[in-house]
């Protein structure tokens, strides 16, 4: 982990996935500048495990979208798998968070007319891999997360906790450097919640990286590591 706050630009080292080198993301509102993200640098190594938090207002959801390669830096360097995301064109950009991240959301972000399986392929699809990999990879994930008895059940026919179980595995489907969630359990009860966290804890001990941004610290403990957001700035990083 690196907190460096200054702007010469440094290749990763290879056992870092994510690297960031003095990212600003500024919005212009009417006549003002928001700094919703303002000189942040930190890195991750692969197979790690990191809770990223902050109160409403701290650059959290920004920081989101920027490592998701959502949205892009106003200055600075992102550096994923290696590769530095903020220089890219759309279409790079597109390919290269599609191969690398995999994504879990507070609200599944399911296809209510496809089955179980079906969602699980549909990354594997936009990546070309022909059908019959596709299903034998899906039923694979979907026994890896506990949901192979589902495989054919539309995602109305799912409770919350075994929605986001598919939502985990569709995630997995391009086996990505990193698996990014997005507050996971917020619309799940407490029980289920810590399911979903040992599901987590179970892909970080078989090696994947592993991303949780949350506002919630009894989620956030579930990680190994922690970086706090505050007003735009990294308030707080601890491996």
């Amino acid at each position: 982990m690196n907190g460096a706050a200054d702007s010469v630009i440094i290749r990763p080292r290879p056992d870092e996935v994510v690297r960031l080198d003095d990212v600003k993301r500024h919005y212009v509102v009417g006549d003002e500048t928001v700094r919703a993200l303002d000189g942040v640098s930190f890195s991750i190594k692969r197979g790690s495990y990191w809770a990223i938090m902050g109160p409403s207002g701290s650059g959290k959801s920004t920081m989101l979208n920027i490592l998701g390669c959502l949205d892009r830096p106003t200055h600075g360097a992102y550096w994923l798998n290696g590769e530095n995301v903020a220089e890219m064109n759309d279409n790079a950009l597109s390919d290269h968070r599609l191969k690398n991240l995999g994504f879990v959301f507070q609200s599944f972000h399911l296809i209510s007319q496809l089955t179980v399986c079906e969602n699980i392929e549909v990354p594997m699809m936009y990546l070309g891999i022909p059908p019959d990999e596709r299903r034998a990879r899906a039923e694979m994930l979907a026994e890896r997360v506990g949901m192979s008895h589902r495989l054919r059940h539309l995602p109305m026919e799912l409770s919350g906790g075994q929605r986001q179980r598919v939502a985990v595995a569709r995630a997995l489907a391009n086996d990505p450097a990193v698996l990014l969630a997005d507050e996971p359990t917020g619309n799940l009860d407490s029980a289920t919640s810590v399911q979903i966290m040992g599901l987590f804890q179970e892909l970080y001990e078989q090696g994947k990286t592993v991303i949780v941004v949350t506002h919630e610290p009894d989620i956030a403990a579930f990680a190994k590591s922690h970086i706090v957001l505050k007003d735009g700035k990294l308030q707080s990083c601890e491996e």
